[in-house]
């Protein structure tokens, strides 16, 4: 038994996670399934843009993230009742059948937006079961002192995904149309299902066999009681809930805003995504051969202001190569920040509790910010594109300072 209470085979506890053959299986089936993600999105994009308008293309694509924001909670006690791996290969298989069955569909008729909605709004909805899951697998799969690799090597992954899931789906779309591209995803989330089922976790222990006779408001009631009562979760989540709301909406949403108002074009915006994945990557490789960041919940606090000023100097950079330096910053900075949240978050967690709180954690990452990005929008209208990465910054700010204003988030610590 860990000081984190995980309790993990000899075995598995000596073991560097990239060289443990089950955190690869893991780590395969997530990248799979983030790419057919990615593929989904753009063959559901292409798909709603055929079938409607503009602001029907608009609407197609922010229902799912309404079930994912109302459901994400209830995830994570679902993934902590019936345990993280079952839910996981449950939802992915989900997912696997419907977009196929969508694919299939669109070889015989054009559906209509309602057809294209219902389908995003199932997605989310499924959505917001998987992530808390498999966001709560790495501390059942790895040893505590594991984790920052782990986190290092869930960030590369995503940084693969990124780079190879624009370019697959769009070829797909082009060679065979909305069809091939759902096809694609659909094949993307089966080939993972057989990853995922490989994968071995512990038993879990007697108490967390307990917690599920709970029923399941009593357990949602329990789990964010938990996290507010605890002196290095409450902090921590607050400090991601922060700094998130500051970056997510400027970047997702004002940098494509941005080189539009200052004449970039598609080209300029390609250069500085490919300056902030770099950077992003460079932090997760770091954490990947690093293994373990001493002080981590002090640097990862004071990884959040560069990373902030970095944000706010989109405002004032005067030409493409600027803004790419600056995108460099940002991923490199609150990419560390974010990947040493995500191994504190699991170390400091109960394993009886870690979907709840990974539920409460994505709910701040992927839930709530999407529902911002039309403010977003509407506020780089009113004001321009400078003020608005300037707010962004000083929201992210404060996140970081926050962070630093706890002695316990201060003074945490990765296992050894």
């Amino acid at each position: 038994m860990t000081a984190t209470g995980i309790s993990l085979a000899p075995a598995t506890a000596e073991r560097p996670a990239h060289r443990d053959p089950n955190v690869l299986r893991w780590l395969s089936a997530y990248t799979a399934s983030m790419i057919g993600d990615s593929v989904y999105f753009v063959a559901l994009s292409w798909a709603a843009a055929r079938s409607g308008g503009a602001a029907q293309t608009g609407l197609v694509l922010a229902v799912g993230s309404v079930p994912r924001a109302v459901l994400m909670l209830g995830g994570g006690v679902i993934a902590d009742r019936f345990g993280p791996r079952r839910v996981v290969i449950g939802s992915d298989a989900v997912r696997c059948a419907v977009i196929l069955s969508v694919a299939a569909l669109l070889l015989v008729t054009t559906p209509g937006i309602w057809l294209l909605a219902v389908v995003a709004l199932v997605f989310g909805a499924v959505d917001a079961l998987f992530l808390p899951s498999v966001g709560a697998l790495p501390p059942r799969i790895t040893a505590p002192g594991q984790l920052s690799r782990v986190q290092g090597m869930r960030g590369l992954a995503q940084r693969v995904a990124t780079v190879c899931s624009a370019p697959l789906g769009g070829l797909a779309v082009a060679v065979g149309g909305p069809a091939a591209g759902f096809g694609v995803a659909g094949v993307l989330f089966a080939v993972s299902l057989p990853l995922l089922m490989a994968v071995r976790l512990r038993e879990p222990a007697a108490d967390e066999r307990a917690g599920r006779a709970d029923t399941a408001r009593r357990q949602l009631a329990d789990g964010l009681r938990y996290v507010r009562g605890h002196r290095v979760l409450a902090p921590l989540v607050v400090t991601i809930a922060v700094s998130e709301m500051g970056f997510a909406g400027p970047v997702n949403v004002g940098l494509v805003l941005l080189a539009d108002e200052r004449g970039w074009g598609a080209a300029g915006m390609g250069w500085i995504l490919a300056g902030f994945g770099v950077g992003a990557g460079a932090a997760s490789l770091l954490l990947t051969v690093r293994r373990r960041v001493p002080r981590a919940g002090l640097v990862m606090s004071w990884s959040v202001l560069p990373g902030a000023a970095a944000l706010g100097a989109f405002a004032f950079a005067p030409s493409v190569a600027a803004g790419v330096v600056a995108a460099f910053f940002v991923g490199l900075c609150l990419g560390l920040g974010g990947a040493l949240a995500g191994a504190l978050l699991q170390t400091a967690t109960d394993p009886a509790y870690l979907g709840r709180v990974t539920s409460v954690s994505s709910l701040f990452t992927m839930g709530i910010p999407p529902l911002s990005y039309p403010l977003t929008g509407i506020a780089i209208g009113a004001w321009g594109a400078g003020p608005v990465f300037v707010t962004g910054a000083a929201v992210t700010v404060a996140g970081g300072v926050y962070g630093l204003c706890s002695r316990a988030l201060r003074r945490a610590e990765l296992p050894r």
